[in-house]
């Protein structure tokens, strides 16, 4: 089977998940070239994985090995380097966020589907075990109708990773908490549960961090399948908390905590499935196992090679800035807010 070469444009903290999925696929895949303008830090990645790297943009975009651009910079730079990748005649596999905010976020998948390149956005949590296995669950209705679905974020930033220039900041990041964190969380929340019509929220900046965007958050939200519930996210709960999903239905109910899924149906054994650690939540944001990227990856290299969207692709990830956008313009009119009028998938 003929392999895909990979171009990894941005070479920071987020590259790392991805080189170790990307040895496990190596069967699948080539990594061709890596850059970053940084050459202090494209020294220090050819020290750490020894894998080729590029020295200019221009010559990686210019490679004919590479069939995929997986582009894993800060949020503003999204849409230039990815629309520069597929006007080359790259795919594109882009680290969450699509970009800042919907409107721009919905520019960038059109323009990508204009050049008809495959876009595919690293949220990686819908392919952990327990996702996959409670959705799979849900598709067969094992939970009956969904009543109430909520999501608890309690994670811990410390002072050193604010301390990294411009992190926190609109400039750099185009979000907070909820764009450049929660949003994950957020994302797997609207995979399992489906898309929300309605909003009610409050976003604040504590007084933790001299930062210009939220780190504290909560909403009341009304699905379009009729469940409500909350969201309640922040990064000052020291010293951080895994991660909590919980679905209730008319059948069951079932609670993902990090990667560990619990399941209880009406007459029914108890399901338990524990996953891979993934840290508590606290100052290290890269605690966690590969294993969920190298799926995410493989799913999408095999999208190329089946002819099919990924399963993570540019146009599903616009749900989660439809309400990310919707819960920051909640709070900032103090409104009950409609989502599904701000989405367009």
């Amino acid at each position: 089977m003929k392999k895909i070469g990979i171009g990894i444009i941005g070479l920071g903290m987020a590259a790392r998940p991805h080189m170790h999925a990307l040895r496990d696929l190596a069967s699948k895949v080539d990594v061709i070239g890596c850059h970053s303008p940084s050459e202090e830090r494209r020294a220090a990645f050819a020290r750490t994985y020894d894998v080729p790297i590029v020295g200019s943009l221009e010559a990686l975009l210019g490679d004919a090995r590479i069939e995929v651009a997986l582009i894993l910079t800060p949020p503003r730079t999204h849409a230039e380097l990815a629309i520069r990748a597929a006007r080359a005649g790259k795919h594109v596999l882009l680290e969450k966020p699509v970009d800042v905010d919907l409107p721009s976020s919905i520019a960038l998948v059109d323009a990508i589907a204009h050049e008809k390149r495959a876009l595919g956005v690293v949220f990686q949590h819908r392919f952990r075990a327990c996702a996959l296995t409670l959705r799979a669950l849900l598709e067969e209705q094992a939970l009956g109708e969904l009543v109430s679905v909520s999501a608890s974020v309690r994670w811990w930033r410390s002072d050193a990773y604010f301390a990294e220039p411009g992190r926190g900041m609109r400039a750099r990041d185009g979000g907070g908490l909820l764009l450049t964190q929660a949003i994950h969380s957020l994302d797997l929340l609207l995979d399992l549960a489906g898309p929300v019509e309605r909003v009610a929220s409050l976003c604040r900046t504590s007084p933790l961090r001299r930062i210009d965007t939220e780190d504290v958050a909560c909403a009341s939200v009304a699905y379009a399948s009729g469940a409500i519930g909350v969201i309640d996210a922040t990064t000052a709960a020291y010293p951080g908390y895994p991660e909590r999903l919980e679905f209730a239905g008319t059948k069951g109910s079932a609670v993902i905590e990090g990667e560990n899924l619990i399941v209880h149906r009406h007459g029914r054994e108890v399901l338990r499935m524990e996953g891979a650690p993934v840290g508590d939540g606290g100052a290290d944001p890269m605690a966690f196992s590969h294993a969920a990227h190298r799926r995410l990856l493989e799913d999408y290299v095999d999208s190329l090679t089946d002819g099919r969207e990924p399963r993570a692709s540019g146009r599903s990830a616009l749900a989660v800035h439809a309400l990310i956008d919707a819960m920051l313009e909640s709070s900032r009119t103090g409104t009950v807010l409609g989502v599904a009028s701000m989405r367009t998938v």
